[in-house]
């Protein structure tokens, strides 16, 4: 019985792992977890005010037709597309704007990180999904 009860905890801390670090994803798929900064402005990468979880984007790469989706989790907004990519996988991509594309805090991913634009509007502060869960849940700041 004893043994059971390891096996179970080890495979749920193995499972709890990976979730926390969004190693189990669907195929060609990718979720980025932004900061946000409340009352405050992002100078370089520190925030005046009080960092809070923000936005979560899903980026979804369909290598045949060329086109990267994108969508803000849990709101009802349209999703966007990159219709004009260079896709090696859901985690490796470029793409060039396009009139679908406005919204997107990114245009190109390269090892599941997305890299900075300069040209885009908001600066785009990430980090890992249990960060910004601990951030929404007010256990971090």
């Amino acid at each position: 019985m004893r043994l059971w009860i390891f096996l179970l905890a080890v495979v749920a801390l193995l499972f709890g792992m990976l979730w926390a670090s969004d190693s189990i994803t669907m195929q060609g798929e990718r979720t980025i977890y932004t900061i946000d900064c409340d009352r405050g402005q992002w100078q370089a990468a520190a925030c005046t005010g009080r960092r809070v979880a923000g936005a979560r984007y899903r980026f979804r790469a369909l290598t045949a037709h060329r086109e990267v989706l994108f969508w803000r989790l849990g709101t009802t907004e349209p999703s966007g597309a990159f219709n004009d990519c260079d896709i090696v996988d859901g985690r490796n991509w470029r793409c060039k704007a396009g009139p679908r594309s406005t919204g997107a805090i990114t245009r190109e991913m390269a090892h599941g990180v997305p890299v900075p634009d300069p040209s885009l509007p908001k600066p785009l502060v990430v980090t890992s999904k249990l960060h910004w869960y601990l951030l929404k849940w007010g256990l971090v700041s």
